[in-house]
């Protein structure tokens, strides 16, 4: 390695120890990517980039240093359950359609079934005439 990319793992590993310890100088102390780019004086993409390792190094020591949940992961979790609540939602309206329209067919059979015993013919006015005569 040059001396710059080892150099920016020697600030990049300092700026953890400072961010986990609460005394983050260079940055609001969150404990996600940006604050820890910020407080190593790194761009962000170089540590998502060449130092991907060190990106995973700093979620791993989040997890068990800090006890928590890293920002990103506790994001996706969320969504994660906002979809499969959203998705359960979807599934209960869709059955319920379902069973709709299963209600609706068997009413529309029933009601193109249903015959009068003795239909009465309706009354014609006088001034009509058919063109055939009525089959009887």
């Amino acid at each position: 390695m040059t001396q710059q990319p080892q150099d920016e793992r020697t600030r990049i590993r300092e700026a953890m120890d400072r961010l986990l310890t609460g005394q983050a100088a260079a940055s609001n102390g969150s404990l996600t990517v940006v604050a820890l780019a910020a407080e190593a004086d790194v761009h962000r993409m170089a540590l998502q980039k060449r130092h991907a390792d060190l990106k995973n190094e700093f979620y791993e020591r989040v997890r068990n240093e800090a006890q928590q949940v890293p920002e990103p992961e506790r994001r996706l979790r969320e969504t994660v359950t906002k979809l499969r609540k959203t998705l359960a939602n979807k599934e209960a309206e869709l059955e319920k359609l379902r069973q709709q329209v299963t209600l609706l067919t068997l009413a529309s059979a029933v009601l193109t079934q249903r015959k009068d015993p003795d239909p009465e013919p309706s009354p014609t006015p006088d001034n009509v005439f058919p063109f055939r005569p009525p089959n009887r």
